[in-house]
């Protein structure tokens, strides 16, 4: 068996090395640090499983990340690994093609049950996420909800929330300033916030930071 894990912290690495190590003590593993050696070691190799964080900059999130492993191989199984909780990105994971998605605090407990499941064709939901992904389902037509924005643009709300400039947030997802003024843009008509304040207000409001 083939596992490879992105995540831009050695010390998660590490972590979910030894645990999967134990659980697999065939496998080999391989772990890369950003989104572009994992595309470089998905487009040159077959995997089993991929385990990769949500967010690995610079470069692509791991949602962009998921669509092109998709495109390339549509049968591979991914598991997002990440430090946000469920609500935020577990729908968007699971929509955008992954098989799972665990916050980091569950992994010690739920990984090795993840990778069996996604193994045997199925993916691993757990009871928030299967909660969330109700909610969403139930929030949908909502016109002013973070579910009718783009993964990019969602990624884009976040930073901004985060209080990133546009050319900050431009560095980190590799993209120009006019490229982020843009979205920022798109954004706000979405939501129909009128500034900067008003975002981070939202974010706050929804527990989204």
């Amino acid at each position: 068996m083939r596992i490879l894990i992105a995540d831009d912290h050695t010390i998660v690495r590490e972590g979910i090395i030894r645990i999967l190590k134990e659980a697999f003590p065939f496998a080999e593993i391989t772990d890369v640090c950003d989104s572009v050696d994992l595309m470089k070691h998905v487009l040159k190799g077959v995997w089993d499983v991929i385990i990769c964080d949500i967010s690995m900059p610079p470069g692509d999130s791991g949602l962009e990340a998921i669509k092109k492993i998709k495109e390339h191989t549509p049968r591979t199984p991914v598991i997002i690994l990440s430090m946000h909780a469920v609500d935020q990105y577990a729908v968007r994971a699971i929509r955008a093609g992954a098989s799972g998605y665990l916050t980091k605090d569950a992994a010690t407990l739920e990984l090795v049950k993840a990778v069996n499941h996604v193994l045997s064709h199925r993916k691993y939901l757990s009871p928030e996420v299967a909660d969330a992904m109700a909610d969403a389902f139930e929030n949908d037509n909502s016109n002013l909800s973070v579910e009718n924005l783009s993964d990019r643009e969602f990624e884009v709300f976040k930073l901004l929330a985060s209080g990133k400039s546009v050319s900050e947030i431009a560095q980190q997802l590799i993209l120009s300033p006019n490229t982020i003024s843009t979205f920022r843009a798109k954004i706000n008509e979405k939501m129909g916030f009128r500034n900067n304040m008003e975002l981070i207000k939202y974010a706050i409001d929804n527990k989204l930071i």
